[in-house]
């Protein structure tokens, strides 16, 4: 009998440890090539434990390639009156599911877009009844997970105080953060290399966050489909390699504070936007990404026809300057009637006017004056309605600028006036906040936008979370420090263009504005308001054309500085829309060369930073066949005279690898198209 007790109580221990190693089993899922491993955690006791304590949280990690890219880090939210959801929460159901499609979007990085992923649905319960889902989705490129609270009697009217979501890097990661001054911010400055370890708690870091764990791989910490939600922001933790979420503050329309406290007021039933994961082994893999619009839900606008990416000329760069041209220059009919003649002659389907426009009231009804006089200073100058005339004549599609402000005030007015005038989009401005209520205006502005058939272009914005996919009348952000700073400040320079496609380009397109042709070198530069230069080669400005994404591309300059340059018919050629992109490689603030694919044709950009650069791009990306590629390069005295380019044309196949050199500041642009028979 004592031996027969002695195995009873052995099996009794047994299952003890079984149900206690059960209990505490993550949940787990895999990409769909099984190298990215998603892991969840409710808040049981720890192995082995006979009490579940009350700081037991829900937790998640990620593998990457069998190795820890992020550790075991907290998820919650904390909810004003209540005590947070997440500690304490045991797993009540859980639902795997896989999804494999593709779809197809007017305008991008690539045509046809593969959304192709596993996923977890887990729910949550805590000991006073209260509920949590938690949905994962694992891509081949990375992971993403949001907070779902559904309807329930606990929580009706919820005030979310901020999440207590962590990102914990496995290893002592280096960071390249964009450090912000505010959460009214227009995320436009440099972006900084920094150890995890060292980063300070009282920096308040935009997304997207890139990041390398040496030996493991890179990701960058971003957010996707943002809707009644307030923008995420990262700061460093406790632990040494924590980072944590926080939260836009709730203000009013204007932007004053409401409650400091809260971020979120809203009902349930509600989801959080998706907290999102870019891996990869190598960082161009994140910039090839299309994980943000993935997240997104399908496009809302069923024809999409009138959706078109294009190039266009613009008149705030150099607007004032004063080539031989028989008029004055400036905010006036005679000078935007030039850049219309430019943009039709150089085949651009549009013309941006910039801020200063007006339409004048002896040329119209008051009633149409009435709907716009507030959207921008008024300008006698300037001659709408003649200046629409003129740019439909000359086959042209005019671009409006708008100060946010005024929209909200307009809008309804505005935009179908716009859409009767045959406007094709509108530039809103100095929006500058990403708070509850600024984010649902932009949904606002796009969805009221859709309907008058007008595209957008948001600056002094957030970075972008995929919303494009939904609205694709959206076309272009801006939430970057681009070419504009040169005209006050040496900032934008080579080292910050080798940064932006790693960093702030894998949110999404950016109106960064190049074009510039005053190229001069470091020495040389001054800043200037009056035709204004850009302290890099003309080659490394080709470049810009390739490896960044805009459907609304700016050119720049002035258009007698494009007069008589052989480097203009880059520029001229090169596609603002994709089917394919392959980043060749890179580091990031060093070097980067990005090949996109239109149709059977390939253009490749690269540049470097302030430091002279060789490196060897295989063409392996080619299909089969022969190509011919004419070749944009620093000329050899690119470094002194930065203007100086040297074009070359070869024949070259998929097994050709060309030999880059660059200047300090410099570039290539390649044209690849197919051999003639």
């Amino acid at each position: 009998m004592s031996s027969l007790r002695s195995v009873r109580v052995c099996l009794f221990a047994l299952c003890a440890v079984a149900a206690a190693t059960a209990q505490t089993a993550p949940l787990k899922v895999a990409s769909p090539n099984g190298q990215i491993v998603f892991q969840l955690f409710d808040g049981a006791p720890p192995k082995g434990a006979d009490h579940r304590p009350a700081t037991a949280s829900l937790r998640y990690a990620v593998e990457f390639h069998g190795l820890p890219l992020i550790a075991e880090s907290a998820l919650g939210l904390e909810i004003e009156g209540q005590p947070p959801l997440g500690p304490g929460m045991r797993k009540v159901s859980a639902e795997t599911g896989a999804v494999d499609e593709s779809y197809t979007i007017p305008v991008g990085k690539t045509r046809s877009v593969r959304n192709h992923y596993r996923s977890l649905t887990a729910g949550f319960e805590d000991a006073s009844g209260r509920k949590l889902r938690i949905e994962v989705r694992v891509f081949d490129d990375g992971a993403a997970f949001r907070y779902v609270v559904p309807a329930q009697p606990a929580l009706q009217q919820v005030r979310i105080t901020r999440e207590d979501t962590v990102f914990s890097f496995a290893k002592d990661a280096a960071t390249y953060p964009l450090i912000l001054d505010g959460y009214q911010s227009s995320w436009e400055d440099e972006y900084q290399q920094r150890q995890v370890s060292g980063l300070h708690p009282d920096w308040l870091m935009g997304t997207p966050l890139l990041a390398e764990e040496p030996g493991t791989g890179w990701l960058a910490i971003a957010e996707a489909n943002i809707e009644n939600y307030a923008g995420m922001y990262l700061r460093k933790s406790s632990g040494r390699f924590d980072l944590r979420t926080d939260l836009s503050p709730r203000v009013d329309e204007t932007g004053k504070p409401l409650e400091p406290e809260v971020a979120v007021q809203t009902a349930a039933p509600f989801a959080s936007p998706w907290r999102v994961l870019m891996i990869g082994r190598e960082p161009g893999r994140l910039v090839e990404s299309n994980i943000i619009l993935n997240l997104n839900p399908p496009s809302k606008i069923a024809d999409t026809s009138w959706i078109k990416a294009g190039k266009s000329a613009w008149d705030w760069w150099s607007g004032e300057a004063a080539p031989s041209v028989n008029f004055k220059t400036g905010m006036n009919t005679a000078t935007l009637k030039h850049y219309i003649d430019f943009a039709s002659a150089s085949g651009f389907p549009y013309m941006l006017i910039d801020a200063g426009w007006a339409l004048s009231p002896k040329r119209s009804g008051p009633e149409d004056y009435a709907a716009v006089a507030d959207i921008t200073k008024v300008t006698p100058a300037v001659d709408m309605p003649e200046l629409l005339r003129y740019a439909r004549e000359k086959n042209v599609k005019i671009w409006l600028w708008s100060h946010w402000t005024s929209v909200n005030k307009y809008m309804d007015q505005a935009f179908p006036l716009f859409e009767k005038w045959g406007v094709a989009g509108v530039k809103i401005d100095f929006m500058n906040r990403n708070d509850q209520w600024m984010v649902n205006w932009y949904r606002r502005v796009v969805v009221s936008a859709a309907q008058h058939h007008l595209m957008i272009d948001f600056h002094g914005a957030f970075p972008p979370d995929g919303l494009r996919r939904t609205w694709p009348n959206l076309m272009t952000r801006e939430g970057v420090m681009g070419k504009e700073y040169l005209k006050w400040s040496a900032r934008t320079t080579p080292t910050h263009n080798a940064t932006l496609p790693f960093t702030r380009m894998l949110a999404g397109p950016l109106d960064y504005t190049p074009g510039a042709f005053g190229n001069v070198n470091r020495a040389q530069f001054v800043p200037r308001n009056f035709e204004p230069m850009t302290p890099n080669t003309r080659a490394h400005e080709l470049a810009l054309y390739a490896v960044l994404e805009s459907p609304l591309m700016m050119v720049s300059d002035y258009p007698e500085h494009y007069q008589g340059q052989r480097d203009f018919d880059f520029i001229k050629r090169v596609p603002v829309t994709w089917d394919a992109i392959h980043v060749i490689g890179g580091q990031p603030m060093e070097w980067i060369s990005v090949a996109r694919r239109s149709g059977s044709e390939w253009f490749v950009g690269t540049l470097t930073n302030w430091d002279a650069r060789a490196v060897k791009l295989p063409l392996s990306f080619l299909g089969e066949g022969k190509y011919t590629a004419e070749i944009y390069a620093d000329a050899p005295d690119a470094a002194e005279q930065a203007t100086h380019t040297t074009l070359t044309k070869k024949t070259v196949d998929r097994n050709t690898v060309l030999d880059v050199r660059m200047v300090p500041g410099g570039g290539n642009a390649v044209w690849i198209h197919p051999a003639a028979d």
